[in-house]
């Protein structure tokens, strides 16, 4: 049943796609807004503050966007969208950009008729319990309710794992995380399953965080990351050079406080290229030279926005792990800016 429903998403988004614009990049600068699937409140990757205004890791990249092609980061419009309705929104057109902790899959490359265009987070699926229901390991879970959210990776990786394992278990279906969290606090299931990542974000938000644990098993490779659609390759190449700036710039230790400085005084002939001070990069993509220095200025670079919103000194206290610059033995990596 579950896996008729995921595939019914497939058909739909992938029956509606190109149906949008295939000029993204003029309606942007026409309208004079980004328009960006989000989520519907994900705290630390997307999650609107005490004043409605959107802030978190995946709202940061829509940010940059916006920087390099109009100049303002505020200039986006937020879209939430759950895990099912995320697709066939971005197909219609709904929306220019989904930056939604999306895993990038086959079926959703080709089926559906999207670019993937970047990996801005490296995950996994794992689980989240209340400590006193006394599991230690996800395979001490034979017979119990999870919580899972439909039409995502994660409900086919959850049938696929447990059967694998020869265990049992009910599903307790959900639409978004704030509703997994309120079935998981009301023990309507055992456990709540999702990328680990947001099993972090969820936990800090709760009101006794250290009665609940991650539990120890990842079983799936989630890369997550933004989407665009096919079709309109010069809008997949504006978003994917957008985020690998930021991940270049913290590489070549470009900070949103030193880029000017940088800018001005630099002698390595690649940070002259990403800042626009030589040569026209920008121009490939219909942008000006500045637009890689606008988005690291006015967002930050790749690790600036780790840190402030899911790293270690937050309360989702994320380590960098597989999200760590290339240097430092993660996956992070700039292809060359020439």
């Amino acid at each position: 049943m579950k896996k008729t429903v995921f595939l019914g998403t497939l058909a739909v988004a992938g029956a509606l796609a190109g149906v949008a614009s295939a000029d993204t990049l003029a309606d942007v600068k026409a309208r004079g807004e980004l328009i960006c699937g989000t989520n519907t409140g994900l705290t630390g990757f997307a999650a609107p503050d005490a004043s409605g205004v959107y802030q978190g890791f995946d709202v940061a990249l829509c940010k940059a966007v916006a920087a390099a092609v109009l100049g303002d980061s505020t200039k986006v419009k937020y879209v939430p969208l759950t895990g099912e309705t995320r697709f066939t929104a971005l197909a219609a057109g709904e929306v220019d950009l989904l930056v939604r902790n999306s895993t990038w899959t086959f079926s959703r490359d080709t089926d559906l008729k999207f670019d993937f265009v970047a990996v801005n987070y490296y995950d996994g699926q794992g689980f989240m319990v209340k400590k006193d229901l006394g599991v230690t390991s996800a395979k001490e879970l034979d017979g119990a309710t999870i919580c899972i959210q439909t039409g995502t990776t994660t409900e086919l990786n959850l049938a696929d794992w447990f059967k694998a394992n020869n265990i049992a278990y009910t599903p307790v279906n959900i639409a978004d995380d704030a509703e997994g969290q309120r079935q998981l606090v009301a023990g309507s299931c055992d456990a709540y399953t999702a990328d680990a990542s947001g099993l972090a974000a969820t936990r800090a938000t709760l009101a006794d965080p250290e009665n609940y644990i991650i539990l120890p098993e990842i079983i799936s490779k989630e890369p997550l990351g933004p989407v665009v659609r096919h079709g309109d390759n010069n809008w997949g190449d504006i978003v994917r050079w957008t985020f690998y700036a930021l991940v270049a710039a913290e590489e070549f230790g470009i900070t949103s406080a030193n880029v000017e400085e940088t800018a001005t005084t630099t002698q390595n002939p690649e940070i002259k290229r990403i800042l626009g001070v030589e040569g026209d990069l920008g121009a490939f993509m219909g942008l000006d030279k500045e637009w890689a220095k606008r988005a690291i200025a006015q967002v930050g670079n790749y690790g600036e926005i780790f840190a402030a919103n899911i790293g270690e000194s937050t309360p989702i206290g994320l380590a960098r792990g597989l999200n760590a610059q290339w240097t430092q033995g993660g996956l992070q990596y700039a292809p060359p800016f020439r």
